[in-house]
């Protein structure tokens, strides 16, 4: 009789899953920064990670067990091939890729990522035909239509996290402008996660009161105090930390856990996140670009129906004809 039978006596056999099992592929900075953020916040307590690398992965792997005594009870495994240990995730957040490298747009990641792709999502798919893809890898709009493409899962579980961070990155901005907390600053930036992002200045509010009915010329190049700048500083926010420190992490990383957030607590709060986008703003192209849309425990729920100026709209349909012109020089499978 071994010590563990001596000590325990057996009433039920244990349930292999609590249900909120979290897969990541990649353990790069950014894989990392999710991996920490989702135990701390205690979204999951099943988490695997999954990379090439093998002593790394191993290294990151041991580190996080070494832990689990401050945390809640968790199990971390990892593998470098065996994704039969990823069998039903809830959530499955795909990191993986090219590093962008100083001055490089995200769309010029496009084919790299793309390639990388092929390998990771049927592997996914084959122990998970009901798991929701959360992609971060850049360029994430094309790749979250990548996964889609070749994953066969319903429209509302293929996710990009899209803008949520520039979302953010845009609210703190605004709140450092108006000297308040960011979370009192209500603004979205849509469309493409990248150069050619919307900045929707036609509903920024602080209280319900619409900057633009105190400022009607803000977010314009007539605009005296020049709050344009804002957004500038947005698109360039990756590039800046890029260039300081050789990649970004942090922020990415607890918006991605922002988002597992609303899919594993079921919360339809709404987020800036990729999705499916055509025949929304009168898009006709076949592209994932980022709106508001509620999350729940089946993926995407609702996406806003907001209400945008022209301008808005126009350059909107500019960032779908950027993707969609990209997308269409793409050499993959479009396996279903």
């Amino acid at each position: 009789m071994t010590t563990m039978q001596k000590l325990f006596t057996e009433v039920s056999q244990p349930v292999a899953t609590g249900g909120n099992k979290v897969t990541i592929v990649g353990v790069g900075a950014v894989g990392m920064v999710c991996a920490y953020a989702l135990l701390t916040e205690r979204l999951t307590n099943e988490l695997v990670l999954m990379d090439m690398v093998k002593d790394k992965l191993q290294g990151e792997m041991l580190d996080l067990q070494h832990g689990a005594a401050f945390l809640r009870n968790v199990s971390v495994k990892s593998s470098t091939d065996d994704y039969s240990l990823t069998k039903n995730s809830r959530i499955v957040i795909i990191t993986a890729g090219a590093r962008q490298r100083e001055g490089e747009s995200r769309l010029a990641l496009v084919q790299r990522n793309t390639d990388i792709f092929k390998s990771i999502i049927p592997q996914i798919m084959k122990y998970n035909s009901d798991t929701i893809l959360l992609v971060v890898s850049n360029p994430v709009d094309i790749l979250t239509y990548v996964a889609w493409k070749l994953s066969g899962l319903p429209i509302h579980k293929v996710i990009g996290s899209g803008t949520n961070l520039d979302t953010s990155r845009f609210k703190f901005l605004i709140s450092e402008k108006l000297n308040i907390a960011p979370s009192s600053c209500h603004g979205w930036i849509i469309g493409e996660h990248g150069d050619n992002s919307v900045p929707v200045w036609s509903s920024v509010n602080v209280s319900g009161v619409r900057l633009t009915e105190i400022n009607p010329k803000i977010g314009t190049a007539e605009d005296e105090e020049n709050w344009l700048q804002l957004h500038k500083e947005v698109v360039n926010s990756a590039y800046t930390i890029i260039k300081l420190k050789g990649y970004t992490s942090w922020a990415i990383g607890l918006s991605v856990a922002d988002i597992c957030r609303g899919l594993i607590r079921n919360n339809n709060n709404l987020y800036a996140v990729s999705t499916l986008v055509k025949g929304f703003h009168n898009i006709k192209e076949e592209v994932f670009l980022s709106l508001p849309a509620a999350l729940g425990c089946n993926g995407i729920t609702q996406v806003v129906n907001q209400k945008l100026t022209p301008s808005e709209v126009q350059q909107l349909q500019e960032s779908a004809r950027v993707i969609a012109e990209v997308q269409s020089g793409l050499n993959f499978d479009l396996k279903q």
